[in-house]
């Protein structure tokens, strides 16, 4: 299955943060600002406030909790997201409407970054809606974390990579059974 634009710009989203090198490319209202303009999410010139910032953080924050690989989300990212989604009004439009079916849309006062924070959520509503989220997937490989789309015909991809990832978690795997193996029985 073809990866929707939704579905990439989530993916974008999610990874502007690297776990395994600590790297986030959102760390500052600079850098959001230009990721946003770079993903034609606001106008250039777009400023960026403290507040814009760390909603934008939360959202992503809790987007990637929903996406987590194995186990329960964590409820707090999640809290934090909902409580921004909660501020941020969305209309039905019937002017934007495709193929005849109303679509939702940011409310037209909103600020630039929150606007932004609306597509986002879109995007995602979107993808869940049409039962696409199921392919967007965090890395199983818990160093990694890394968010990819499973494009597999069976949806049973684990890893963002079995050439890093998946030969990382199988090779820890191997070594933990060999040490059990080799191990004195007491």
């Amino acid at each position: 299955m073809e990866q929707p634009e939704a579905a990439r710009r989530i993916e974008r989203f999610t990874n502007t943060f690297d776990l395994e090198s600590g790297r986030d490319d959102l760390a500052d209202p600079d850098l959001l600002a230009r990721w946003l303009v770079g993903n034609e999410l606001v106008e250039p010139g777009t400023r960026v406030d403290a507040a814009d910032h760390r909603a934008c953080l939360d959202l992503r924050m809790g987007i990637r909790e929903v996406l987590v690989a194995t186990g329960e989300p964590d409820p707090h990212p999640l809290a934090r997201a909902d409580a921004l989604l909660a501020e941020l009004p969305v209309l039905v439009s019937l002017t934007s409407a495709v193929g005849g079916r109303p679509v939702l849309v940011p409310a037209p006062d909103l600020a630039p970054v929150r606007r932004a924070c609306v597509r986002l959520a879109l995007d995602w509503v979107d993808l869940v809606l049409t039962g696409r989220s199921v392919r967007l997937k965090r890395c199983a490989e818990h160093t990694c974390g890394w968010v990819f789309w499973d494009g597999s015909k069976n949806q049973s991809r684990r890893w963002c990579s079995m050439r890093v990832c998946g030969n990382r978690t199988k090779s820890r795997r191997h070594t933990e059974r060999t040490r059990r193996t080799a191990a004195p029985a007491d």
